[in-house]
């Protein structure tokens, strides 16, 4: 009996000292942890947290976790694409100069994905890595509808104009941006029209086929895309709603997010064009509520952030 006593006693030492040992000499993980920092741009109406609630709804704090250098920036909620790029330029700097950085790795949704594809023109020294998530590369429907409309009839116009640039700088009061609005420039930038002259003078990682890849890496740049295309994905989601009829927008059989089609999102590298996805729930809003069967947005960006780190970005 002492020595069954002995036996079970020594067991238990064993492994809580094992435990104990592998506790003290664990590392932290570094599966995110790239080697440029990770700057998050958000999209049209978009900020980098009100009232606790972030854009990109804990995306930063399940980086950070697992070794990655995060920032999130803020732009002009509504502004077009060439003002809002200059104002991430003047924010990539700063960020340069603070963590002594080299370059960046610049992921940006929705209009997001346009702002960080002119920073990258412009300033191709400061950028490792381009990701546009839903990025509206070849214009959107949505934009060509509200256009039209504005131009038809001038009290829609100025309906339009006065509450989308109250809109936006109700959300910049809210945040922390202080930019200007105007969403008459930034309805034209994400218009079919505007985003094909746009391309012409920025053509880095644009597909040459209607909905092909485009070069994955230019100017040493590397650029990588992915997207969703199911609007409606939980019914407890309160936007819903309003994706539920901006989709109609688009043709019949144009499969899309509620506010980007599959095809316009693509650029460089497209990791993936059909997660079961709407425009938010792309970046985890709104708070997380997403398709309980579809892949968690916050794997989709630790998957992409190990990407990164595998690439030496």
């Amino acid at each position: 009996m002492k020595k069954i006593l002995f036996f079970v006693v020594s067991i238990a030492v064993m492994t809580l000292s094992t435990n104990a040992s592998a506790w003290w000499w664990s590392k932290p993980s570094t599966y995110t942890q790239t080697k440029h920092p990770i700057v998050l741009v958000h999209g049209l109406y978009g900020f980098d947290d009100i009232l606790g609630m972030e854009y990109f709804y804990k995306v930063p704090a399940e980086l950070r976790k697992d070794g990655a250098e995060v920032y999130t920036v803020t732009v002009a909620q509504a502004n077009s694409t060439e003002v809002r790029g200059e104002q991430l330029l003047a924010q990539m700097e700063d960020i340069l100069a603070v963590s002594g950085a080299q370059k960046l790795n610049l992921i940006g949704h929705s209009h997001g994905g346009p702002t960080i594809r002119y920073a990258a023109s412009v300033r191709p020294d400061m950028v490792a890595s381009v990701t546009s998530i839903a990025g509206v590369n070849k214009g959107t429907p949505v934009a060509d509808k509200m256009l039209a409309a504005s131009n038809g009839s001038a009290v829609f116009s100025g309906l339009i104009e006065f509450a989308g640039n109250l809109l936006g700088n109700v959300i910049d009061l809210f945040s922390s941006g202080d930019y200007d609005q105007d969403v008459m420039a930034v309805m034209s930038s994400l218009s079919t029209e505007e985003t094909m002259k746009f391309n012409q003078r920025h053509p880095q990682g644009v597909p040459t086929t209607a909905c092909g890849e485009g070069a994955y890496s230019v100017e040493g740049i590397h650029y990588y895309s992915w997207t969703g295309i199911q609007p409606v994905t939980n019914i407890f989601d309160p936007i819903e709603a309003l994706f539920a009829v901006t989709s109609q927008f688009f043709d019949k059989g144009v499969d899309n997010d509620g506010l980007v089609g599959r095809c316009s999102s693509h650029l460089g590298m497209v990791i993936r064009d059909d997660f079961k996805m709407n425009h938010l729930d792309e970046v985890n809003l709104m708070l997380g509520i997403h398709h309980l069967w579809s892949t968690d947005p916050l794997t989709v960006f630790r998957t992409h952030a190990n990407r990164l780190k595998n690439q030496g970005l």
